[in-house]
């Protein structure tokens, strides 16, 4: 059993550690030509091993989701999908002319915004052309975000035909009251025809989003949205804590933050969902998701092959993670940089032949010990440690583990780390003591700001 004490410590802005370092450490601008010379090595490097991974950033919805913290555009004009496509296939030959060699792609999902804004003739037309000159994988897994609203089956057939096996929906919540606040009205009925169409069709892996800590959830209402989503069976599960951060995303200001649950509350919807669906035969993965045993995710984390990168969780281990679009964040391993956010500056960048990148880092070899280590406890529920690492953890991370271990979140030595089960909820919170540049930061309360709260 959880105290009820332990979130309202640890309830504090902390990043979910999808990079490390984390965006707002990153330089404000970014040496073009270095990562162009980074990316050529890591795209060939991995094209050589076990394939690149792509991420396309769709950010166009047709309405405005008050919960959403995502770079979206809200537009009802679907003619903006043409110039939008023309752009992103031509930031993709930008990099593809960086090598000789034909692109291996192991990985590549669709996010948003709402992918399934795009119509499906538009979709088979960006995608065909931009693996018109790659090689896939023969493991491949692609995946996409839909939204049951209006992910219609000739969306689905459309992505299946390609090669898409994973769907994942955006559920978030099924109670009339909590929709209606956070403007996401989506009858059961619209999710129950998105997975039987993508069932009927042959997606081997559906999966639904959900959100705990929405305005005006309840501890009973909660129970029911997840009941109700346990009797579609969905493979794998993420039930994310709500990111309140009304200062970077503004529709939440509409928020009466007093409809808002307490990070005591929050916890208990937290742990009322997770009593559920491990009743139910899912598995805990860790950080927000759960998984049936026949998932591929659920055999990633037994087999301790599990990975974590800007698409969260993820069964490919791939070296080289390249982001298109506006916003879009690229990962080669030992270095990481984002697009423009705004689509205008996205579009000038490319109309003049130029990457969209505009900010980004390169990796030290004290950031890439500490990203394993991070990396580690995230995706596998603790780490071993080198002996010639210990000297980078004073002061600051031994003060925090051993916080940690008074509290019963770990358990740790020279040589080890674990979490204990009650540590697996409070994970953010672990891989902060190992986040050397936010411990170090003169303005750490200030950069704190950044982060959403970890309950």
């Amino acid at each position: 059993m959880i105290s009820l004490e332990l979130p309202q410590q640890y309830n504090v802005p902390t990043p979910r550690y999808t990079s490390y370092p984390t965006v707002p450490f990153w330089q404000g601008n970014i040496d073009v030509n270095r990562w162009k010379d980074v990316c050529k090595t890591q795209m060939e490097q991995a094209s050589a091993a076990d394939g690149i991974s792509l991420y396309i950033h769709l950010p166009f919805c047709e309405s405005l989701c008050t919960y959403c913290g995502c770079n979206k555009k809200i537009t009802t004009n679907h003619s903006v999908e043409n110039d939008y496509m023309n752009a992103i296939i031509k930031e993709w030959r930008l990099y593809r002319a960086l090598v000789t060699k034909a692109p291996v792609i192991r990985e590549l999902h669709l996010g948003g915004g709402t992918p399934t804004f795009f119509s499906p003739e538009n979709l088979q037309t960006l995608l065909s052309t931009i693996l018109s000159d790659c090689v896939v994988h023969a493991e491949h897994e692609f995946s996409f975000e839909g939204h049951p609203n209006n992910t219609t089956r000739e969306h689905l057939q459309t992505l299946y035909d390609i090669g898409f096996r994973r769907v994942s929906y955006g559920v978030q919540d099924h109670n009339e009251r909590v929709q209606e606040v956070i403007n996401r009205i989506q009858p059961y009925e619209n999710v129950e025809r998105a997975v039987k169409n993508a069932r009927e069709i042959g997606y081997k892996s559906v999966n639904f989003d959900l959100i705990y800590g929405l305005p005006l959830q309840t501890l009973e209402s909660i129970q029911q949205t997840i009941l109700q989503s346990i009797q579609l069976k969905p493979d794998r599960i993420a039930l994310y804590s709500y990111a309140h951060v009304p200062w970077t995303s503004k529709a939440q200001r509409l928020f009466d933050e007093s409809d808002l649950p307490d990070a005591s509350l929050k916890m208990q919807l937290y742990l009322a969902g997770k009593e559920l669906f491990t009743a139910n035969g899912y598995t805990d993965i860790g950080m927000d998701h759960f998984a049936l045993p026949g998932d591929d995710l659920y055999k990633a984390w037994k087999e301790g092959w599990l990975h974590r990168n800007f698409m969260g969780y993820t069964t490919q281990r791939t070296s080289m993670l390249l982001g298109l679009g506006v916003s879009s964040i690229s990962d080669a391993g030992v270095a990481f940089a984002q697009n423009h956010k705004t689509i205008h500056d996205y579009y000038a960048s490319i109309e003049k032949n130029e990457l969209a990148v505009t900010k980004g880092y390169f990796l030290n070899e004290e950031d890439l010990i500490m990203r394993k280590y991070i990396l580690d406890i995230s995706c596998q529920g603790g780490t071993y440690f080198r002996p010639e690492h210990l000297s980078l953890f004073q002061p600051y991370t031994l003060r925090e583990l051993d916080e940690l271990e008074k509290n019963g979140l770990i358990h740790w030595s020279e040589k080890r780390l674990e979490l204990t089960y009650t540590g697996r909820h409070f994970i953010r919170n672990v891989c902060k003591a190992f986040d050397l540049h936010l411990l170090r930061s003169e303005a750490a309360a200030e950069q704190r700001m950044l982060f959403s709260k970890a309950v």
